[in-house]
């Protein structure tokens, strides 16, 4: 008899049938737990079912996660007991599934094997949507683009487009704080399999127990001295493929738009590391070729938090009632309500975008992103030639400069600016996520800070965030990192948004080129995008320097592929700022 959380399967359907009345239970529903499921090469999954009592059939709702099916009862039972059929199951590798688990590797042919085993099963009307967040976003993707037949629309929230790009490497920097702590965290299931096979063996004696295992070391130089390389061997592939090649391309969801043929709930966030992924995907899901009614059928929802956290308060911040209310569970299920059941609700009547505008902490409708009546502003950077810290005269404004003293600094790798918030993820005890005060970090010398005038009345940016820099350098190679602010007037010094460039990719992602000290080069870094209100007396402000560490990894500036070696080499960075280097910081207004 299967079983649910230890009960068998009688009392489960018993415990399922008591849910309050605030679970919204309109049918009964029982749980199959661990059933078999076999992929093309006979590899065998495990996959839990949670579906309405009796005789019809119904949507499936299906959610393949490498984060334990167990863990994923909540949003199954809700979803069932609306009318779903709620399948989860363990992707290949993990907890209860055979084979050996590779990120991105098999997603593509195991999500196809799944949707259409799923779309077969009695109690099946034959369509499948899936739905969940991040990796899980990332399983949903690879499935679309191996066309299952019977996938008719999936919610992909805060996941990547470019497993390259947005998910392992950002501006070409190694995304070490995200890298280490997922791969850890993951690392202990594949760990506990290990010790398992080698439970009778003579080596017992020798192997800790897991309480044991420090989850990640981000001081470890070289890099594959963490503990974790050796049961997530796939983080050593990723550091030693620091750039866009054939490694990359065959999981590049960016390539492949024209095969995903279905309707899409975008999700993601403010604050949310793979939010440069997620509205990149959107755009691209839209693009009109193939089935032009899916492409027409795409809905973008960005909100505050992500992976950041959720909730009203995310970061240091209360971002008020209306962040309070909103539930993603909630909205992917009533989006589903109006996708497979036809329900008049909200998503019959809304634009195809929404999004959380900070500053004023409301929600808008919006008919597309990017928002067609937003305009571009240059801010350019001034300064007499000491624009070190928040002490000294570094200034932005809209007149370009003429004749100005440059600004620099030093860069040594011995001695990195901490991360200080963000979009991280997945350690919330090291690294702290969403706004934080970066005053303290704003008192550094290595670090170059622009201030704009007070806003006289409240001025909306909504939209990407570029910032254009003239530069030279002592160093062969060196990172460029930039962070966009909202200074209230009591100086609180809030993060919005935030990026980095590790110069040899400056021309591109594929074909690295060292610098020559000396030269100058223009240069460009995406901050990604965000929405906010500028409050009358509020400051906007550019932070400039060359490290955000642990977030990122230190740039050793010897050009010599910073994973391997521990040769460090400290940097004399310069920033120009004159007529003929125009730096500036390039944002999206909206008029109020």
């Amino acid at each position: 008899m299967r079983t649910y959380s230890g009960f068998p399967l009688a009392v489960a359907t018993f415990l399922l049938l008591a849910l309050p009345s605030s679970a919204q239970v309109d049918h009964a529903i029982t749980l199959e737990r661990d059933l078999k499921v076999k992929m093309r090469d006979g590899v065998v999954l495990a996959a839990d079912i949670y579906h309405p009592i009796g005789e019809g059939r119904y949507p499936v709702l299906l959610q393949r996660t490498p984060y334990n099916k167990n863990l994923q009862a909540d949003l199954a039972i809700k979803a069932a007991t609306r009318g779903y059929v709620v399948i989860v199951q363990d992707v290949r590798g993990r907890f209860a599934s055979e084979g050996e688990w590779y990120p991105f590797q098999y997603e593509s042919q195991d999500g196809y094997d799944t949707v259409e085993w799923a779309a077969a099963l009695p109690y099946s009307d034959g369509r499948v949507g899936m739905f969940g967040e991040s990796y899980v976003g990332a399983t949903q993707v690879l499935a679309a683009i191996a066309h299952p037949p019977h996938l008719a629309a999936i919610a992909p929230s805060d996941t990547a487009s470019n497993y390259h790009r947005n998910w392992t490497y950002q501006g070409g920097a190694f995304q070490q704080g995200f890298n280490q702590s997922w791969t850890s965290i993951l690392a202990v299931d594949t760990l506990s399999r290990h010790l398992a096979k080698i439970a009778n063996s003579s080596d017992e004696s020798r192997i800790l127990p897991l309480s044991q295992y420090p989850l990640f070391d981000f001081s470890a130089l070289p890099a594959e001295k963490d503990w974790t390389a050796k049961y997530a061997p796939y983080l050593l592939d990723w550091m030693s493929h620091p750039s866009f090649d054939e490694y990359w391309r065959r999981w590049s969801i960016e390539d492949h738009y024209a095969d995903i043929q279905v309707p899409a709930l975008t999700i993601t966030a403010w604050y949310d590391i793979f939010q440069d992924g997620s509205l990149r995907n959107y755009q691209g899901f839209k693009e009109e070729i193939g089935n032009v009614a899916a492409r027409k059928n795409q809905w973008l929802l960005v909100a505050i938090g992500g992976h950041a956290g959720s909730g009203r308060h995310i970061g240091e911040l209360d971002f008020g009632q209306a962040a309070a209310d909103y539930s993603e569970d909630d909205t992917v299920l009533s989006w589903y309500d109006f996708q497979f059941k036809g329900v008049d609700n909200a998503w019959a009547r809304s634009k195809p975008v929404r999004i959380f505008v900070m500053g004023t902490n409301t929600w808008r409708d919006e008919e597309q992103w990017p928002l067609a009546r937003a305009k571009e502003v240059k801010y350019f950077l001034h300064s007499s030639g000491q624009a070190n810290s928040s002490t000294g005269n570094g200034t932005l404004s809209q007149v370009a400069p003429h004749s100005e003293e440059s600004d620099q600094y030093s860069y040594d790798p011995r001695d990195p600016v901490p991360t200080t918030g963000g979009p991280l993820c997945c350690d919330s005890v090291h690294l702290p996520a969403g706004p934080r005060d970066q005053r303290s970090v704003e008192l550094r010398k290595d670090v170059l800070v622009y201030s704009a005038a007070p806003f006289a009345h409240d001025t909306e940016v909504t939209g990407s965030i570029v910032v254009e820099l003239y530069v030279k350098s002592t160093a062969v190679d060196t990172d460029f990192t930039a962070k966009l602010m909202d200074v209230w007037p009591t100086g609180y010094a809030q993060n919005l948004s935030e990026g980095i460039l590790r110069a040899r990719y400056r021309e591109s992602q594929s074909v690295p080129s060292l610098l020559v000290p000396g030269q100058v080069y223009k240069i460009k870094l995406d901050l990604e995008a965000t929405s906010n209100v500028f409050r009358a007396g509020h400051v906007l402000r550019l932070e400039i320097s060359s490290s955000n560490f642990p977030r990122f990894d230190r740039n050793l500036n010897s050009g010599e592929g910073d994973a391997n070696t521990p040769h460090l080499v400290t940097a004399t960075n310069t920033i120009l700022h004159d007529e003929k280097h125009p730096s500036a910081l390039i944002l999206s207004t909206v008029s109020q």
